[in-house]
């Protein structure tokens, strides 16, 4: 059934350009407009700047906005009369908005005369809004940072900044502390995502109008998000934005809690609830709320609802249009908030060079309350102390911050009384972080001996660290609810709490099981400060979210004596041993040895960093300065530290190189927390297994996930990995756009999952490289069904190396004269496709419909007779292809002219068109027509090796030869090199007996030696392929990976070097059939030779070739 908003849009439609015209001038004119609906007491107007560039849609969209679904109409209709289209009113004489609940929606304006339902005398909506707007002004024009007192109140127009809020959110459980999440956030480069204006809260990030009732608006404590919704109010209140706003009721779940008895409110979506809700029938709080969000409640109305994220996952998507999240201030807006704040004093500069200096500081400075704080303090010590430095990390920062406030109420109640409460606080502070509560009761300030008469003292001159929040209703309930500030003043309290109690009382209070309100006077367990720094590292590594990792941080930031002695008011002067440090520093490094997560051991590093200590990181340093970190073999703490290194460090990850790190799916494992936000993934010979393949498949099924390059190339991950790729690039979360498996061993089996991949609606893939598997015709044919789909955006396809025929032609013909085909470019090469597939290929070709610029069809056994196909296809269709390869084929001198006719040819987009090499000798199947013939170089061989069969053979002895000295003799390593030179693409065979190396090396690689710069494979000059009974390896620059094949039954290996593509293929030959084992891929820029290392006692052998064979060198 057409929706009302859709007819609407159809009637306008109807309109000619002039008529439409009309209709919104008409729109923009207040004094016409209460002519044509006179019966409306208020008929607000469309501005011009919202209907100057607006289309029919866009104005359909706006008077919604502005007169509700029923006051649309009724202008819609009132307006058509005017312009004299009285046959597009009788269209919309039918057509009724009523909506079906029992009495008309609160706060829209769907009766004739904007009313609201309400008792006698009935009033207009306008003088609720009035009422309202004026109430906001009075409660939201002013805010406190920090004091009660009204004469600190600031103007929130003269202090609030801008907050970054972003486009979605992940609505799964976020265990993780909020301030881990804020430092993982503070990784994500602003730009990627779509970024939304706090006016703007209620349109669709598109532009374009779409019906949205539930926002849900996502963030940490401390984010910004009630200063948000109090600057969206104000700025509703005093006329200035969203002005098709009529009414707005701001609900905290807070303020609603206190209307039960229960601690907090239950809310289940799951249970069945009716269709619509009398807005007269008294209900229960949460039934309440879930009819409003489930909109059987005034569904007309607009929902806003901000939540932390660990509540968020509570609220289901069914109900909610638009996800939102608050993300704090980006590096300009945190600039902004110090240059306001300090306007006045000229400190600005100097606060924000400090926060950029520290790392910690810079991260936390994303969460506005953190700025505040970080404002209290740097005003103070640049204010009164002669200290030079100011607080380089959290703990000495939240120090500074507690000895403030120290000083503030010394000054007012004493040392004494000062003392005493803080001391409560911090009480409070950690029996309540141990339950995990940061709300709290009059009960619990008097467990903690809080006097409930002094509780004002508390929340008012320690308001920036504890607040009171709103009386309960007597009965059953709890009495006035209290807060701190934030959580992480909360957590530094109690690292406090703790560190008094050792310091102060000799007691380890980490240590007693967690009391309850009836043995917090129990005296605690005596210990020492090592003692309580061990306990409280194993319950914060044993916590599953993270909750004491802050609090960790704090409790060892405190054993510092700078920090104890800007707390000497609190703390007994009592100097600790540096030994109790080390043991601690020892402790941890222990603990990083075992199996932790990468939250808790970045958290560990943190600690450390608290401790003044930087030994594994400084060890991990110099080997990334040295470009050494790929070759050693990294301990777990050394993983650790290298991943807390690369979260730490300032440079973008939008690059993921695994082999700069580690050439093993371990690597990829632990260094995901890193680069789960990077552009593209280089992970081409990582040995991945279906474990890998599995983590890849999260990152594509994240929301948040910008992945949009993944190379797997030279991997094995078997059907199971490929499906769990396929699966999640159907996903509508994963972008990606380029996708890379050659030499993955797949075969058609594969093809079925590529191909639904291809034709999913949902599929942004663009490239897609399948170079060098085993997918033959059948696996083809599969692909093009994909290929053909409507869905289908791919442009790039490379299936050189597939082993495919002219059937394959046959199936990509129809792709490419498809009228949805996008393909672009095309690489057939090194398969035998003859001119028989190149004719079938051609019909395709020829299609105007086909938009192929790019085509390779080098090595593909083609002649004379598939360059006249050819260039008859672009005779009919040659207003795309740009680009012809046909390297390594026979076209003949014929061929080449009637191809070449075509660059000469004003109406042929072809510009470049190659043909060289060429010949008869081309026309041979495989790649054996790049078999070259080879000999070994005496001149290179180590005295140890023996050449024989004209020096096609060579065995390693004990016994050293009597070569003559040379200066390309190797004299350390027992290897040898080829006397030819090899080039463009060549092919070559050997018999291998024991343990040999089959490797290319640049011409200089060193002699001298048993050093790694000697040893093929193990430098920048060399790549090789290890062969042995047990199974094959690769060597590069000594970064090694492990084939998954066994020789079995063959001791034959093929080399394929393709030197301008910059690959290097190694082969395992049994029956004649050829099994990939490995390619490097790299980028040539010198002359290659074969070369090998023989172990003692094996031999080599190069394979002859037969005369016809033979290409070359």
């Amino acid at each position: 059934m057409t929706s009302v908003v859709e007819k609407l849009w159809l009637i306008l439609e109807d309109l000619k350009e002039e008529e439409f015209k009309q209709l919104k001038w008409l729109l923009q004119q207040a004094d016409i407009m209460r002519t044509i609906v006179p019966h409306l007491k208020v008929c607000p107007v469309l501005p011009v700047t919202r209907l100057e560039k607006a289309d029919r849609q866009d104005t359909v969209g706006q008077m919604m906005q502005l007169y509700g679904l029923h006051g649309a109409l009724e202008v819609t209709r009132n307006v058509l009369r005017k312009i004299n289209r009285n046959d597009l009113v009788a269209q919309l004489e039918n057509i009724t908005s009523t909506p079906e609940v029992d009495v008309n929606d609160v706060g829209t304006s769907h009766t004739e005369d904007l009313m609201v339902p309400v008792p006698n005398p009935p009033q207009s909506i306008t003088s609720y809004q009035q009422m309202l707007q004026s109430n906001f002004q009075n409660r939201f024009i002013c805010v406190q940072e920090g004091l009660l007192n009204m004469e600190d109140k600031k103007l929130l127009d003269d202090i609030y900044t801008e907050l970054y809020i972003t486009e979605g959110s992940n609505m799964q459980i976020n265990r993780q502390h909020e301030i881990m999440q804020i430092e993982v956030a503070s990784k994500k480069p602003a730009g990627t995502e779509i970024s939304i204006k706090s006016s703007d809260i209620f349109k669709h990030p598109s532009g374009k109008y779409r019906p949205i009732r539930t926002v849900l608006t996502n963030g940490i404590a401390g984010i910004g998000k009630t200063f948000l919704v109090h600057k969206f109010i104000l700025d509703w209140a005093e006329g200035r934005t969203n002005h098709d706003v009529h009414l707005i009721f701001p609900f905290t779940f807070r303020q609603l809690n206190l209307l039960r008895d229960e601690n907090r409110l239950q809310l289940d979506f799951t249970a069945p609830q009716k269709k619509t809700t009398p807005v007269t029938k008294s209900r229960g709080i949460e039934g309440l709320l879930m009819s409003l969000i489930k909109g059987t409640l005034l569904p007309s109305a607009r929902v806003w609802i901000t939540t932390r994220p660990a509540a968020a996952y509570q609220l289901s998507l069914e109900f909610v249009d638009i996800v939102s999240e608050v993300r704090g201030f980006t590096d300009p807006q945190k600039e902004e908030y110090f240059t306001k704040r300090f306007s006045h004093d000229g400190h600005a500069g100097t606060i924000i060079s400090h926060i950029k200096a520290s790392q910690s500081l810079h991260i936390m400075c994303h969460i506005p309350v953190f700025c505040w704080i970080t404002s209290t303090v740097l005003e103070d010590v640049l204010k009164t102390s002669e200290r030079a430095e100011l607080p380089k990390n959290l703990t000495e920062m939240y120090t500074e911050f507690l000895a403030f406030q120290i000083r503030q109420t010394k000054e007012k109640y004493g040392a004494e009384k000062s003392i005493q409460y803080i001391h409560s606080l911090a009480k409070l502070a950690f029996y309540q972080l141990e339950k995990g509560n940061l709300i709290f009761y009059e009960e619990d300030l008097k467990d903690s001996g809080i006097d409930l008469s002094k509780a004002s003292v508390c929340s008012g001159v320690f308001t920036q660290i504890f607040k009171k929040e709103h009386w309960r209703k007597k009965g059953k309930d709890k009495g006035r609810m209290f807060s701190f500030v934030h959580l992480s003043i909360q957590e530094f309290l109690a690292a406090v709490y703790v560190e008094f109690s050792c310091i102060n009382s000799n007691k380890n209070v980490m240590a007693q099981p967690q009391p309850t309100s009836k043995r917090l006077g129990k005296p605690s367990y005596k210990s020492s400060e090592l003692e309580v720094h061990r306990i409280a590292i194993d319950k914060a590594l044993e916590s599953p979210d993270g909750h004491l990792d802050l609090f960790l941080r704090f409790l060892l930031g405190l054993s510092l004596q700078t920090n104890k002695d800007l707390l000497a008011d609190l703390l007994k002067p009592k100097r600790m041993s540096s030994n109790s440090n080390q043991e601690t520093i020892q402790y941890i490094k222990t603990k990083l040895k075992g199996k932790l997560s990468t939250e808790r051991c970045i958290n560990l590093f943190h600690c450390l960093n608290e401790l003044n200590d930087h030994s594994l990181v400084e060890e991990i340093q110099q080997y990334l300065s040295s470009g050494s970190i790929a070759k050693k073999y990294l301990s777990p703490a050394q993983w650790s530290a290298l991943v807390f290194i690369l979260l730490s460090s300032e440079k973008d990850h939008d690059v993921f190189d695994l082999k700069k790190y580690c050439a093993a799916e371990e690597g990829l494992l632990r260094l995901l927390p890193v680069f789960q936000g990077s552009v593209t993934y280089l992970l081409s010979g990582c040995d991945l297994s279906e474990r890998g393949f599995k983590a890849l498949a999260a990152i594509l099924n994240s929301k948040q996930s910008n992945l949009r390059e993944l190379d797997v190339s030279s991997n094995n991950p078997d059907d199971s990995g490929v499906a769990l790729l396929c699966a999640e690039l159907e996903n509508p979360y994963c972008r990606l756009e380029l996708l890379r498996l050659s030499d993955c061993n797949l075969s058609e089996r594969n093809c079925e999952a590529l191909a639904s991949v291809l034709s999913s609606g949902s599929s942004t893939l663009r490239v897609l490289d399948l170079t060098n598997n085993n997918l033959q015709d059948s696996g083809v044919k599969l692909l093009s069904y994909g290929l053909g789909s409507l869905h289908c955006t791919l442009e790039s396809l490379r299936l050189s190396l597939c082993k495919l025929s002219w059937r394959s032609c046959e199936a990509l013909a129809p792709v490419l004269s498809s009228e949805t085909s996008c393909l672009k470019q095309l690489d057939l090469s090194n398969n035998d496709l003859q001119d028989s597939g190149v004719k079938l290929f051609s019909a395709g070709l020829a299609s105007l419909h086909c938009r192929l610029e790019t085509l390779r069809l080098s090595g593909c056994l083609v002649t004379e007779e598939g360059c006249v196909s050819l260039a008859s296809a672009l005779n009919s269709n040659p207003s795309h292809l740009r680009e012809l390869d046909l390297r390594y084929n026979n076209p003949g001198t014929a061929g080449v002219m009637v191809l070449s006719a075509g660059l000469e040819d004003p109406q042929w987009r072809l510009d470049t068109l190659r043909v060289n090499p060429d010949g008869v000798r081309w026309l041979k199947p495989g790649l054996k027509k790049y078999a070259c013939e080879l000999t070994l170089d005496p001149n290179t061989a180590h005295r140890d090796l023996i050449l024989t069969d004209e020096n096609r053979k060579v065995t390693r002895g004990r016994e050293e030869q009597p070569y003559p000295d040379h200066p390309e003799r190797f004299d350390g390593c027992f290897q040898l090199l080829c006397k030819e030179v090899v080039t463009g693409r060549s092919y070559w065979e050997v018999e291998w007996d024991g343990r040999i190396w089959v490797a290319v090396t640049y011409r200089g690689i060193s002699r001298s030696g048993e050093a790694a710069d000697c040893s093929l494979g193990w430098n920048e000059k060399s790549w090789s392929l290890e062969c042995t009974e047990d199974g094959y390896y690769s060597w590069h620059n000594r970064t090694l990976s492990d084939i998954a094949y066994h020789p079995l039954n063959t001791t034959r290996v093929v080399v394929y070097l393709d030197a301008p593509a910059g690959t290097l293929s190694f082969y395992r030959v049994s029956s004649n059939e050829l099994t990939h084992l490995y390619t490097f891929y790299t980028t040539f820029t010198e002359p290659l030779y074969p070369g090998f290392w023989i172990g003692l006692n094996c031999s080599l052998t190069l394979c002859p070739f037969e005369e016809e064979e033979l290409s070359p060198v």
